[in-house]
């Protein structure tokens, strides 16, 4: 018995489409936060990554509610419960006023409101603008970082703090 073959002939398309590279983003430095509660526990992590388009915060947090908070990068990396006051001011070495729409603002470490839905879930990533995270001007001096969540929305224009309440959330950076 024979057996028969037969072949047959795919024609090939060629695409002129042009080829999409995807961007390539360099990660120079890494500084992570534990984030914590009054009480001590656990309530998620922030991450700075300074790449090569800019320095870029992440944070991945449990709220203790749905709603709006305001948060803000701290002068010193320092989180002592129950009111965390020693982390110290917003970040601020310009020597401005709060707030995004504050005409004297805004502070180096004013961030925009996070918002938690039913699920209480805390999710951003946002860049920092004009921030470096060390060196010469950097986040991380000799006195260290703190990111700071608040237990209310930030009004973008109230000095000092943006009448965002009460400290309930704060970790502090540390290179990885």
């Amino acid at each position: 018995m024979r057996k028969m073959f037969i072949l047959a002939t795919i024609p090939i398309i060629a695409s002129c489409a042009p080829v999409q590279t995807p961007n390539v983003v360099a990660v120079s430095e890494v500084a992570l936060a534990n984030l914590v509660r009054a009480d001590g526990s656990s309530a998620g992590v922030a991450t700075l990554s300074q790449r090569s388009d800019g320095l870029w915060m992440s944070i991945s947090a449990d709220a203790p509610t749905a709603g709006s908070f305001g948060m803000h990068l701290h002068a010193v990396g320092k989180c002592d419960g129950p009111d965390f006051t020693t982390a110290g001011p917003h970040w601020n070495p310009s020597m401005k006023q709060h707030g995004r729409d504050n005409p004297m603002g805004s502070h180096a470490g004013d961030m925009p409101n996070m918002n938690a839905g039913a699920d209480r879930k805390l999710t951003i990533e946002t860049q920092l603008v004009g921030v470096t995270l060390s060196g010469d001007g950097g986040l991380l001096d000799t006195d260290g970082a703190a990111l700071v969540i608040h237990e209310k929305a930030d009004d973008y224009k109230t000095d000092p703090s943006g009448n965002s309440g009460k400290r309930i959330i704060c970790g502090v950076f540390t290179k990885s």
